[in-house]
């Protein structure tokens, strides 16, 4: 992995735990009121262009500047149902975490451009928290690993993975995909790599998860689609594991 890369991932690990929904603008005042503009900071093209060039200062000033923008949308697209599992804090939490992983894809030229790109990266966060909290309440035994059988369930994750990619290579070996599955572990943010070997390869329940890291069941559901995205690129673009579908 490239020095830069591993720099954002180090950033996004410290993000996780350290910029909070109440620094980006969303307390209890900046909930309802957006925050004035600060005066001091460079104007938001070159915080952009800075941002996308990996400056982690500059993504966390514009999400300190916009992020209360966002969480309000957020607020009110979560329905009764699931309020005592998922929070807007929750969602922005994950999302903040998600910026700094793909802020070298960000395009936006302008505030109205990232305001846009995050609001999507959270709307898409609350989705997938929203339909993995609907699946525990009628949860497929297809779905669950082989809990205690480290190399079963590894394969079970792979093939899991497959599924929106094309087919795990038949010559995948349970072994070969947990020793292979560990190593790419290793390269994800933190809280991503305890998601996935807490839940997908030890098979311990959401709650149990959710208490070791310190977080709602939501969002251990937003942070452990985000981990198989990752896992699922790093699989394909570092192993025959995986193939792309035409």
């Amino acid at each position: 992995m490239s020095e830069s890369i591993s720099a954002l991932y180090d950033a996004a690990d410290a993000e996780s735990g350290r910029l909070t929904p109440q620094d980006a603008g969303c307390g209890r005042i900046a909930r309802t009121v957006s925050p004035d503009p600060d005066t001091t900071l460079p104007d938001i093209p070159s915080l952009l262009n800075l941002a996308r060039e990996g400056d982690a200062e500059s993504l966390r000033a514009l999400l300190e500047r916009f992020g209360g923008q966002v969480w309000n949308a957020i607020h009110t697209d979560i329905g009764p149902t699931w309020r005592a599992s998922l929070d807007a804090d929750d969602v922005m939490q994950v999302t903040y975490m998600e910026a700094f992983l793909n802020v070298g894809r960000l395009a936006a030229t302008d505030e109205a451009g990232f305001v846009s790109w995050l609001t999507r990266i959270a709307r898409n966060n609350l989705r997938d928290a929203i339909r993995e909290l609907g699946r525990q309440k009628r949860p497929s035994p297809a779905q669950r690993v082989h809990a205690g059988d480290a190399d079963a369930s590894s394969l079970a994750l792979l093939e899991q993975l497959a599924q929106t990619t094309g087919t795990p290579s038949r010559a995948v070996a349970s072994r070969e995909a947990a020793e292979t599955i560990r190593g790419m572990l290793d390269r994800m943010p933190a809280d991503y790599a305890r998601v996935i070997r807490m839940y997908d390869l030890e098979g311990r329940e959401i709650t149990v998860v959710a208490e070791a890291l310190g977080r709602s069941p939501g969002a251990v559901h937003m942070l452990r689609s985000r981990a198989h995205d990752l896992l699922r690129e790093l699989l394909l673009e570092h192993t025959d594991f995986l193939t792309r579908t035409a």
